[in-house]
């Protein structure tokens, strides 16, 4: 594990007790906790994309803000949906994203999960699928999209504009170069993450996998980034690609941690989502040094170099601070992890 990072739905709305967090609260606190992770040396962060919830469901603005506020931390997605995008939109946000990080967006996207809302991306305007879940759609904007990151001329030139005119194709701005090889693709089973591995992007490996064989979650996982790792040298793409796998992982070390999570570490769990049988992963909560030794037995953990763990955000800013400073400084060493900075 060469690096980690924060995981987040960013979730809003009443908390219980007569207690409400807006969705201000829930951007501003995003901030908030990503300039303490930086602080940390915590390699990144990135936000879950949910459309029609009280979730993030517009991430650039937060992003942007983000990489103002941070020097060091990752900024990104997990993932985009790209069934309600518009592809050029989309790559015109990304770069200019990118350029105010200097390079340091993490962009994943992917046909996305279940929504709260029937072919919610129809009502965006996106229609004609011919898939009850739009993957076509998804496909075909996803592909669009990374021509118009990579430069492509896209829009016939103007000859006769008042700003500039000229003949040939002109391509998307702003353009930043090296944004390709920094967009992942979520992937929830091995078709995806070898398809994923053929086009050239870095493998998101999802929570969840839609196959449920009785084989543990970790190894199905490690056997997807294998394929997609495969699927990557097959298709002659230079260097190693990134793989990110994620987790629930709560480091126990007081007693108000021991009364939230005490209880939460469990089996795998075998599920159905969108129709199909799937396989879950479990939590991990225990105390550092149990941790350790559990997270090395983790064979897709062992083999993805980047780790995102799902926080708690509803829980606030110092409290996942805390969590995040247990896991980087009990937990993290151990795996093969040195933060951003000198000392943490």
């Amino acid at each position: 594990m060469k690096s980690f990072g924060t995981l987040s739905f960013g979730h809003y709305g009443p908390l219980g007790g007569g207690h409400q967090l807006s969705a201000q609260d829930s951007l501003l606190q995003a901030i908030d906790l990503a300039q303490g992770l930086d602080e940390l040396g915590v390699n990144g962060i990135a936000f879950r994309v949910h459309h029609f919830a009280r979730q993030q469901a517009s991430p650039m603005p937060l992003l942007a803000a983000i990489a103002a506020r941070t020097s060091r931390i990752e900024v990104g997605t997990g993932v985009i949906d790209m069934r309600y995008e518009n592809p050029l939109y989309l790559a015109e946000e990304a770069a200019a994203v990118d350029l105010i990080s200097d390079g340091r967006l993490a962009l994943g996207v992917s046909r996305g999960s279940p929504e709260t809302v029937v072919r919610g991306y129809e009502a965006f305007g996106y229609t004609g699928s011919e898939d009850p879940r739009g993957a076509d759609i998804a496909r075909e904007h996803f592909s669009l999209f990374l021509r118009a990151i990579e430069g492509e001329g896209l829009a016939e030139r103007d000859p006769y504009s008042p700003f500039g005119g000229g003949t040939g194709l002109q391509r998307i701005e702003p353009h930043s170069p090296g944004l390709r090889s920094r967009i992942w693709w979520g992937a929830g089973n091995r078709d995806s993450a070898e398809w994923a591995g053929t086009v050239g992007v870095n493998l998101m490996s999802s929570t969840l996998l839609t196959e449920a064989d009785g084989t543990p979650f970790d190894v199905l996982q490690a056997q997807q980034i294998d394929a997609f790792r495969g699927a990557w040298t097959a298709a002659g793409h230079p260097g190693e690609p990134r793989v990110s796998v994620s987790r629930s992982i709560f480091p126990i070390t007081t007693a108000e941690e021991a009364r939230y999570f005490g209880g939460g570490a469990g089996d795998d769990q075998i599920g159905v989502i969108d129709g199909i049988r799937s396989t879950f992963g479990k939590t991990y909560a225990a105390e550092p040094d149990v941790l350790v030794e559990q997270l090395r037995q983790d064979e897709a953990l062992q083999s993805a170099d980047s780790l995102m763990i799902t926080i708690p955000s509803q829980l606030g800013v110092a409290f996942n601070l805390r969590l995040m400073e247990s896991f980087a400084t009990y937990i993290a060493p151990a795996l093969g992890w040195e933060p951003t900075v000198a000392t943490v």
